[in-house]
């Protein structure tokens, strides 16, 4: 990480803020925390914003997952992919599916996805995602197949997910933050 990570004695917070942090990792802080609590406001703010898009939403939890990998892929965001494709295979989602994401993401997913391992809603939300990540702009014609298979709310939580998910990675990189090591396998980068 290109800065310190954070600590209570260097820049201390509530205990509040540190318990609800801790509260949605499971009792441990992630190295992306270690990031965002240099700035209180940031930490509260994040994590209240994400406890929704990860844990309120009645959007598809899969489709979610997968848009997230999407743009973890596309932007080259280590972190975000570590965490979420496990999640995308606790949502529902196959190995083979992640597979067909990483070959379609070595294509051109803004022109559309063509891996057979992926449906036709999977293949959607990943070109979705991919044009909303590399071209900002989307598709009327994609705008509107995806309106065919999610109601309003879905779609509006769906766009959520990958533009918040665009900002993390955006975070990610420019801190360079990388996935946390667990204590049976070695750092490789350290």
């Amino acid at each position: 990480m290109r800065i310190p990570d954070w600590n209570p004695e260097t820049h201390p917070h509530p205990p509040e803020l540190l318990q609800t942090v801790l509260a949605r990792r499971g009792g441990e802080l992630f190295n992306l925390d270690k990031a965002l609590l240099w700035s209180g406001p940031v930490a509260t703010g994040w994590h209240a914003y994400f406890q929704h898009v990860r844990a309120n939403l009645t959007a598809p939890r899969k489709l979610c997952e997968l848009g997230i990998c999407t743009v973890a892929l596309l932007t080259g965001a280590d972190y975000e992919y570590h965490h979420h494709a496990p999640d995308f295979l606790k949502a529902g989602g196959r190995e083979d599916e992640l597979s067909a994401l990483v070959q379609s993401v070595q294509q051109d997913p803004v022109k559309g996805v063509t891996q057979a391992a992926l449906g036709p809603v999977e293949s959607l939300v990943v070109q979705y995602a991919a044009q909303m990540t590399q071209n900002i702009q989307v598709d009327d014609a994609l705008f509107q197949s995806l309106q065919t298979h999610m109601d309003t709310t879905a779609l509006v939580e769906l766009t959520t997910v990958i533009a918040s998910y665009n900002m993390v990675s955006r975070i990610l990189i420019a801190l360079q933050i990388r996935p946390e090591v667990s204590k049976a396998e070695p750092d490789l980068n350290a």
